[in-house]
């Protein structure tokens, strides 16, 4: 059908993207960014509005100068997208460098499960293939996709280093993994309408933030952990971070907490803020009264 053509176009080309070494990938997606990124005018905007609320630090040359490396990002992002879904896992690992792995295991150990908080960085996709041998069981939380093509080659793709994927909406079935102690990969960094979203802090502006995470941890039992994943400068590789339990969490204000774990997801996007996800409109959906940045 005429609506799948791109996307089986898109599917061809991911197969023989992952056909290439991984400097060779890295040079097509920073050119691939920088000649399609532009060509989406709502989303630069996006970005440009999301970089001066968030750095205004910087000046508007050193703002434009992260798009123009924001876009790079992306376009390696869609390289990775082929590397996750069509290349060969272990030869991935070979270039990941994992920090803290032993917190995941004292983790796994309670038999509680393991909630692994990511954040939306361009190179996340690769996550699930570089942890899965650190996890007897995985699972991750998924959007379904209107195209029902696309849909099917993501659930192929991430299905390759995922036992399960469950919908982002069914938080019994969450529960229940990690009764069974499952790894659950969990991002909740986006603009959220739920009914348990709050206008929480982010980069010094209000965000509307799911903060079902705290109540998660207080049902389930569960360990909460970040897991950070970046891109080395020089693309020669990735790190990707496991961090400790933060203290005290969670407590009996959810809000709070929410904020605390969207304070340490900022500190580490300034490592790296050219890998973060700055095309989503972050601050949307706020309650009236609140600045619209995007007007």
């Amino acid at each position: 059908m005429p609506w799948y053509w791109h996307v089986w176009l898109f599917y061809a080309w991911l197969r023989a993207v992952a056909l290439l070494p991984l400097r060779y990938r890295i040079a097509l997606g920073k050119r691939l960014g920088r000649v399609l990124c532009p060509l989406f005018r709502g989303k630069c905007r996006t970005v440009r509005a999301n970089f001066e609320v968030c750095f205004p630090e910087l000046t508007a040359r050193q703002r434009e100068n992260l798009c123009r490396r924001h876009y790079e990002s992306v376009g390696i992002g869609l390289t990775e997208l082929a590397t996750s879904w069509f290349g060969v896992p272990e030869r991935l690992r070979e270039t990941v460098r994992i920090d803290g792995r032993e917190h995941l295991e004292d983790a796994l150990e309670k038999g509680k499960g393991v909630l692994l908080f990511c954040g939306h960085f361009t190179p996340m996709e690769l996550i699930h293939a570089v942890m899965r041998p650190l996890c007897p069981k995985a699972t991750a939380m998924y959007r379904p996709m209107r195209n029902e093509l696309l849909d099917r080659i993501i659930l192929r793709g991430r299905g390759r280093h995922i036992d399960e994927l469950i919908s982002k909406y069914s938080v019994k079935t969450l529960l229940r993994r990690l009764a069974e102690n499952s790894a659950v990969f969990y991002l909740a960094d986006q603009s959220s309408r739920d009914k348990y979203s709050a206008p929480v802090p982010f980069f010094g502006l209000p965000a509307m933030t799911n903060t079902a995470v705290s109540r998660i941890l207080r049902i389930s039992g569960a360990t909460l952990l970040p897991v950070y994943f970046r891109r080395l400068e020089d693309g020669s590789g990735y790190v990707a971070t496991v961090d400790p339990p933060l203290p005290d969490l969670p407590s009996d204000d959810p809000v709070a907490d929410t904020t605390r774990l969207m304070q340490a997801l900022e500190d580490n996007i300034r490592t790296c803020p050219e890998q973060y996800a700055w095309m989503h409109r972050r601050f949307k959906d706020l309650p009236d009264g609140y600045p619209d940045i995007y007007a």
